[in-house]
Parts: C-alpha cells; sequence; structure tokens
C-alpha cells in the first residue's frame, strides 16, 4: 500500500533539509568561522570591485551612489553565477548519497539551489544595508520588486546550472567551453550600464539575455525614476523553469551513467 502523499511529501523535505545542511558543513566547515568567510568572501570582494569602479565611474546612470548602482547590477549576477555553479556540481558532489533510494537527483539540485540563494541573499542584505549606511543614501527601494528581481536571477542559474549538471557529465570538455563563452555575461546583461542606453541595434541582441530582464528589475526596485517596460517576468520564468524540466528529465533519464562518472 503506498504511503499517503502528505507522507511524501514531509519525507522529501526531510531529505532536503538534511542534504541542505550537509552542503553547509561540507562547503563551510563545521565552525562558525567557516559560515562567516563563506559571507564574508563575496561580500568583501564586491565591496572592493563596488569601490574601484565607483573611483573609475564618479557618475552613475542612476542616482548619486555608484556603489549602489553597481551593487544593485552585480548582486543579482553573481547570484545567478552562484547557483548555476553550485547546482552544475550536485551529482558530482553527492554521488555516494544518491545511491541511496530515498536520495534523488532532483533533491540534490535543490539543496546546492537553497543554499546558494540563501547565501548570496545574506551577502546582499549585508551589502545593501553598508552602502546605505555608509554612503548615505536616500531610503526610498521597493522590496517587492528587489526581492522578484533577485528570485528571477536565482531561478535562471537553476536552470541553467540543471541543464550544465547533464552536460558535464557527459562531455566534461564542456566545462572548459562554457567558463570560456560565459565570461563576457557580466558586461552582456548590463551590470556597468543600462540596458537603455545601449544603440537599439544591441538592444535587440541583449533582450534575449534572461539577466538582463532579472538586473533591471531588481536596479529597478532601488530607483522609483526607473521604470524597465521591457521587462519581460514570464520570458525569464520560462525560460528558466524550460531549462530546468529539461535538466531534471535528463538527469532521472541518466542518472545511473551520471553517478559512476
Amino acid at each position: 500500500m503506498p504511503a499517503p502523499a502528505g507522507v511524501v511529501r514531509f519525507q522529501r523535505l526531510r531529505v532536503l533539509f538534511a542534504l541542505t545542511v550537509r552542503e553547509m558543513g561540507a562547503s563551510f566547515g563545521r565552525s562558525a568561522g567557516g559560515y562567516f568567510w563563506a559571507i564574508a568572501e563575496p561580500l568583501g570582494g564586491i565591496a572592493m570591485l563596488s569601490l574601484v569602479f565607483s573611483l573609475a565611474m564618479r557618475k552613475p546612470q542612476l542616482g548619486t551612489s555608484f556603489m549602489l548602482f553597481y551593487a544593485s547590477g552585480y548582486i543579482p549576477f553573481a547570484t545567478y553565477r552562484r547557483v548555476s555553479g553550485e547546482v552544475s556540481s550536485a551529482v558530482r558532489s553527492n554521488r555516494g548519497l544518491l545511491t541511496y533510494p530515498v536520495v534523488t537527483t532532483l533533491d540534490a539540485v535543490l539543496a546546492k539551489f537553497v543554499l546558494a540563494t540563501l547565501t548570496m541573499f545574506v551577502v546582499g542584505v549585508l551589502l545593501f544595508t553598508g552602502i546605505v549606511l555608509l554612503s548615505d543614501v536616500p531610503v526610498n527601494f521597493d522590496f517587492g520588486t528587489i526581492l522578484l528581481g533577485y528570485f528571477l536571477a536565482a531561478l535562471f542559474g537553476l536552470g541553467i546550472g540543471t541543464v550544465n549538471c547533464v552536460l558535464f557529465g557527459f562531455f566534461p570538455t564542456w566545462k572548459n567551453i562554457w567558463n570560456i563563452i560565459s565570461r563576457p555575461t557580466m558586461f552582456l546583461s548590463g551590470v556597468l550600464f543600462l540596458f537603455e542606453s545601449v544603440p537599439d541595434s544591441v538592444e535587440a541582441v541583449l533582450w534575449y539575455n534572461p539577466l538582463a530582464h532579472a538586473i533591471a528589475l531588481m536596479r529597478s526596485g532601488f530607483y522609483p525614476a526607473y521604470v524597465p517596460l521591457w521587462v519581460s517576468i514570464p520570458y525569464v520564468v520560462g525560460l528558466s523553469l524550460g531549462l530546468f524540466l529539461v535538466g531534471i528529465y535528463l538527469l532521472r533519464r541518466h542518472s545511473s551513467f551520471l553517478i559512476e562518472q
């Protein structure tokens, strides 16, 4: 007799929680210092880059603080990059656990996604709080829009990471190729400039980059006067979920092969 649906869902949540806790221990260590450096390292890197760019480009395209302008674009980009990178290694870093019937590839992927998303969320909160306090920036934020833009970046990272999790297993060389072709992503996503500031011919191409939508949406939450009407939430969600479903289907279909690699 099959277990009730509620029991099955509770079991899945327990497995997901246990995997997330295990990922925290494996990634950051079991001491408080490990968790501190997990937050401090990306936070310090972003803060230093923000400071450097603010000295080189004193006048931002929005507002008066270049650090805020840059951070509002870089945080969603960094979230996408971290989530996609962590998710792409979900099978490789959990091969031992995936031999147990109770643990599935979906559990491994979601545990990576949850931990990476929460980590970057804390980084973002600390960074923006510091910028507001140190730069004396007027506070008039739309937190709902900020969170939506952040979630879209994380969701796209989930989709790309899940597909790459399969491709890295079947074609190891693809990882090197992906590292090369993804290097211009930061510039092509509008981290350092506004989408509207480039020529129309370039806009027509950049529009298809989901990160450009997520960054513009999140940035509009920091700047009420900035209204990017071109942003399409259904496009980003549809593409991200489409990639995720394709990746999960392939992971389940070829899980035995991928685990043995």
